[in-house]
């Protein structure tokens, strides 16, 4: 093995992580032009130009969240037995919900009848509000303390319920999840639009980057005082994975006890800031392509900023501290580990190259006169 287990367990969270973020990145624009749909779009012709600047790309932006269920139960069987059987519910509702992207695309203009449209985009933009708003409810209740526990023969006993997962704190990261996707959508609009869509999202997005960013700073006052989770024992990083053989405790504040070891890390939660504030101003200055990636970098500051807090736990018990799931005893065997690298060597390059070479051949923008000329085409 070229890694010790310990470092391959550190690489598998930090995969874990990178396609999480890259999921945020592509997918979520897909999923906040969906949620902009029924506002920005003032008649037919000006939503199908919404519509077609994603029609493209959002089924293999989707391809990053396949990639990190199954990055989970790979190289973290655990957690993904842990996370599919207390979020069940909350994950078929997101299933249920994406389910009405792939239908709407192809169906919604498949006949001429207004009704027949608008219901489509009503469909979409719940394809697009219940994930985004869900996968930030998740975030919170992780940190929150998910209520499981496992007996002496390794059996999931989770004891919370689907409401119990609406809690305040975790509907405030859903609001942080649903504000910045949201935001980020609306600066890729801008980059793919022209005319009345494009000055649309240019007013909206400070609205929209206000309400994440106060979000944000509002979830981060509360985690400081949130109950949070600390191993007490020896840590054994090569040991074989036993959730059990820890010991845990929780109280308030220890979510910052990371920043306050090294705190160079708060260079993460201020990058949010000032990059969402950067992708206003330059929207504002029209420039939606720096904007972008201006919005980029907030996604990714936020998601490193619950990351980091959390670490080395991924899915913390609020019943049960010693069966807390953290990098050190959730994860699969050192080899299993080792295969999920080298498939990660191999094909992420190709990935990456084929989607940066896809939406370079597609950077174009999306115009009116294009779709009334592509009518039998366009979506």
């Amino acid at each position: 093995m070229i890694f010790d287990y310990e470092t391959m367990r550190l690489i598998g969270w930090g995969l874990l992580g990178a396609l999480l973020i890259g999921f945020a990145i592509t997918g979520g624009f897909d999923l906040g032009v969906a949620i902009l749909l029924p506002f920005l779009g003032k008649n037919d012709t000006e939503r199908r130009v919404i519509i077609n600047s994603i029609g493209a790309t959002w089924e293999g932006n989707q391809v990053w969240f396949i990639t990190a269920g199954g990055a989970l139960f790979a190289a973290w069987p655990l957690a993904y037995a842990v996370a599919f059987s207390g979020f069940y519910f909350a994950l078929l509702l997101t299933l249920f919900a994406l389910f009405l992207r792939p239908i709407g695309f192809d169906y919604r203009s498949k006949l001429p009848s207004q009704r027949w449209r608008n219901n489509w985009d009503i469909a979409l933009f719940i394809g697009g509000l219940v994930p985004a708003l869900i996968f930030g409810v998740a975030f919170g209740n992780l940190l929150s303390g998910v209520p499981f526990h496992f007996d002496n023969e390794m059996r999931i006993f989770y004891t919370g319920s689907f409401w119990a997962l609406l809690n305040p704190f975790s509907l405030l990261a859903g609001v942080v999840s649903l504000g910045m996707l949201t935001a980020h959508g609306a600066v890729y609009l801008q980059l793919k639009s022209e005319g009345d869509i494009h000055q649309r999202c240019k007013s909206l997005l400070p609205m929209l980057i206000g309400i994440t960013l106060l979000a944000f700073a509002l979830a981060g006052i509360w985690v400081a005082n949130l109950d949070g989770y600390q191993i007490n024992s020896v840590i054994q990083p090569n040991a074989p994975s036993d959730p059990l053989s820890k010991q845990v405790t929780q109280a308030p504040g220890l979510w910052l006890e990371n920043y306050k070891r090294n705190p160079v890390l708060w260079l993460i939660p201020c990058l949010a800031f000032t990059s969402g504030m950067a992708s206003v101003v330059l929207s504002k200055l029209d420039r939606p392509g720096l904007a972008f990636i201006s919005s980029s970098l907030t996604l990714v500051s936020i998601i490193l900023t619950a990351g980091v807090a959390m670490f080395p736990f991924l899915i913390p018990s609020s019943s049960s501290f010693s069966s807390s799931l953290t990098v050190w005893d959730a994860s699969a065997s050192h080899a299993t580990l080792s295969i999920i690298l080298w498939v990660t060597v191999i094909f992420l390059p190709i990935v990456l190259t084929y989607t940066s070479w896809v939406f370079r051949v597609l950077r174009g923008k999306i115009t009116a006169e294009q779709i009334q000329t592509n009518d039998h085409t366009a979506y």
